[in-house]
């Protein structure tokens, strides 16, 4: 292996991340949303959705799935966004951006953890 491929690799793999996460995002925003529209339509308020999501496995799993996609999903993106608008490069900026998925699933992990306990 040469030197030069390890960088393309490591950028390969962030690419797929990127595109395998949107996936995830996509069903998971289109079942969020359409359970909270159909949930309002049907005339049950937010203390009522929580009562009935609290303690349920299946939501936990499903709200757990969407936290770890946009932990994966945002500092990619972000990364990319500020390599294109700054000169901040390599190992540096790798690394913030990993404090900020490890921030984005802590805070998405405490949310879940309100709503399910």
């Amino acid at each position: 292996m040469r030197s030069t491929d390890a960088p393309v690799r490591h950028e390969t793999w962030l690419w797929l991340a990127q595109r395998a996460s949107a996936v995830v995002l996509a069903a998971c925003v289109v079942v969020h949303l359409a359970t909270i529209v159909l949930a309002v339509r049907g005339g049950l308020t937010a203390a009522e959705i929580l009562g009935r999501t609290r303690g349920s496995l299946g939501w936990l799993v499903f709200y757990s799935i969407f936290v770890v996609a946009v932990a994966i999903h945002a500092p990619i993106g972000l990364r990319a966004i500020v390599r294109e608008m700054t000169a901040w490069r390599g190992r540096s900026l790798d690394v913030a951006m990993l404090a900020a998925a490890v921030l984005l699933a802590w805070l998405g992990w405490r949310a879940i953890g309100g709503l399910f306990a």
